[in-house]
């Protein structure tokens, strides 16, 4: 009996352990895509826009980054946007039975449109946006934060190259002048984007589907900030 109960506690505490990286397989199927989507269209957008304020605009040319790294991101966000539902969902999942199977994607996904076909059995093209759920709230949070962290990190990485490059420079020194640029801008970014973070995962987690289409982002800011903010 002893031994029973101290396999169960020593079992109960590895899938708490476990659960700590929840939504790890949704976390890596939405990488590739994104980052391949958006790395690629920032350069070619940045040296597009780079290409044509040169000869047209010079005095554009520094906001090169930001503009790209806009539009980069939007196709990355709306592209990938089901699958950033389905980590959100995923992340936020709550199995109370012993030796629950936590769902994959694609039954996470499912899930979502299950309340939509026990009213209809045939879905229309409209009710699949659904599946796109909180992508404004992610397009306002992920297209300021990538123009901020282009537009910041591009200057800062300019400045500090011709501060460290010499003839005793060395890749250590060109990798911490990187590190340091990505740093300060990622920071910047995070920080005013943090309250659209906030907006895009409780929509995404609302279990009502009529809700969640019907709901703005901004509706959920201000529900946040009225109910959860800062009281006297």
């Amino acid at each position: 009996m002893e031994l029973w109960m101290y396999s169960s506690k020593l079992l109960e505490r590895q899938e708490g352990f476990a659960r700590l990286w929840r939504g790890t397989n949704a976390s890596l199927a939405l990488a590739v895509p994104t980052v391949g989507i958006y790395l690629p269209c920032y350069d070619v957008f940045r040296n597009w826009v780079e290409e044509f304020t040169d000869r047209n605009y010079p005095n554009l040319t520094p906001y090169a980054p930001l503009v790209a790294g806009s539009v980069a991101r939007s196709l990355a966000c709306i592209a990938c946007s089901p699958i950033e539902l389905a980590r959100t969902r995923m992340q936020a999942f709550k199995e109370f039975r012993t030796g629950g199977k936590l769902p994959g994607i694609s039954i996470t996904l499912l899930g979502v449109l299950s309340p939509l076909r026990s009213k209809n059995k045939v879905l229309n093209w409209k009710e699949y946006r659904v599946l796109w759920t909180g992508v404004g709230a992610q397009l306002a949070r992920d297209v300021p934060f990538s123009a901020i962290c282009w537009s910041t990190l591009e200057p800062i990485r300019r400045r500090l190259l011709r501060l460290v490059i010499d003839e005793e420079s060395n890749a250590v020194t060109i990798l911490g002048a990187n590190f340091s640029a990505g740093f300060a801008a990622g920071t910047l970014a995070a920080a005013v984007t943090c309250p659209l973070d906030v907006a895009k995962t409780r929509r995404q987690i609302e279990k009502d589907p009529e809700k969640a289409l019907n709901t703005t982002t901004k509706q959920t800011i201000v529900k946040v900030w009225r109910s959860e903010g800062v009281k006297e």
